[in-house]
């Protein structure tokens, strides 16, 4: 759903502009806590969330690569902020997402420039606003098991999609550049992100469920909600004793980020080349519809890494596959490097101020 130039006019791309920072600029705040270990979350420490936000934004940027077919001629791809969310709570999730959309914009041209703030708004700030309200009121009602959370995560991802399209299509009516009927755009939009939803729901759930099974601790969303373990004893309930401490290199979330990074790697560097090669929802609505007739050239076009090819090498499995994980590593390096820096201003904030005894 990267919105190019020419889509929406420059008043209200300027106007999504302004929303997009104040978005990020709040979520900068918010992370600091959640990064911190300061946040409701029971005070788990940024320790284990700076790395995996990191890895994250990667692991989207990887599997937003492989388009899957939804409809005859139509391709969808993971939108990703649901995931995030659930993963590394809402205010990082916000991060990750608008890291990998200027990452993709910058070098790869995909997504406009003018568009950014449009693209920040409706696939980072929408998606994940939405799947993690919905995602935390499903979890409270749910039991509060494991299986609640790859549940909530399921439902929270398929929502967002769609609500995504419709922020959009709002967009497109009120500073879209073409004259097509909003109505025809939205039912349009929204009738094939319904089908785009059923994909990002069921990756999210996976990716969701595989890291809730070795690490549920690393999940954002998951914390808090193992009820404590109770035996019955002469006919009452009590606690059950203590675990017997986990080695630390099994606690060490270093395996947990190496095998998502080889992940990442491989679903960039290899499986990509496998993707569907067909227009994803919004330009099959907009070839459709006619809502793209204003396109404009992207200003990274001559990039070296545009359209997810090196420049240069005419082997498209070798051209694509290098693109790709040059993509995975400076997006893992750029979102660490931010997420890193964001968790360590938080602990700068929060250290105590030393005051000097009276004599």
């Amino acid at each position: 759903m990267h919105v190019p130039d020419g889509f929406i006019n420059a008043p209200v791309s300027v106007a999504a502009g302004v929303v997009a920072a104040g978005a990020v600029a709040v979520s900068l705040r918010g992370a600091r806590r959640e990064l911190g270990g300061t946040s409701h979350a029971e005070g788990h420490g940024g320790e284990r969330t700076a790395p995996l936000a990191g890895l994250v934004a990667a692991f989207i940027f990887a599997v937003q690569m492989l388009n899957f077919p939804v409809a005859a001629g139509t391709s969808g791809h993971l939108l990703g902020g649901a995931l995030a969310a659930i993963l590394v709570g809402p205010y990082t999730g916000v991060l990750c997402i608008s890291v990998v959309l200027l990452m993709q914009g910058i070098l790869f041209a995909d997504g406009g420039l003018t568009a950014l703030g449009v693209n920040i708004t409706v696939m980072g700030v929408v998606t994940v606003v939405v799947a993690y309200a919905l995602f935390r009121g499903l979890v409270t009602v749910l039991p509060r098991k494991r299986r609640s959370v790859t549940v909530a995560s399921f439902a929270a991802a398929l929502i967002s999609v769609p609500a995504a399209a419709c922020v959009f299509t709002a967009i497109y009516a009120i500073g879209g550049t073409t004259d097509v009927a909003v109505g025809k755009v939205l039912t349009a939009m929204v009738g094939v992100h319904v089908l785009i939803g059923v994909g990002e729901a069921v990756i999210t759930m996976l990716t969701v469920g595989a890291v809730v099974a070795v690490r549920p601790d690393l999940v954002y969303g998951a914390r808090g909600l193992a009820a404590p373990l109770k035996l019955r004893v002469g006919g009452e309930l009590v606690d059950a004793p203590a675990a017997r401490p986990v080695p630390a290199a099994a606690r060490s979330p270093r395996v947990v980020w190496a095998t998502g990074l080889v992940t990442a790697l491989v679903l960039a560097g290899f499986v990509s080349f496998y993707a569907s090669a067909s227009p994803d929802g919004l330009e099959k609505v907009a070839a459709d519809k006619g809502i793209d007739k204003n396109v404009e050239e992207h200003a990274a076009k001559d990039s070296p890494l545009a359209d997810y090819g090196v420049k240069d090498i005419a082997d498209a499995r070798i051209s694509g596959g290098l693109a790709g994980v040059i993509g995975v590593g400076v997006t893992v390096v750029a979102g660490t490097g931010i997420f890193w820096s964001v968790r360590r201003r938080h602990t700068t904030d929060a250290a105590p101020t030393h005051v000097p005894e009276s004599v």
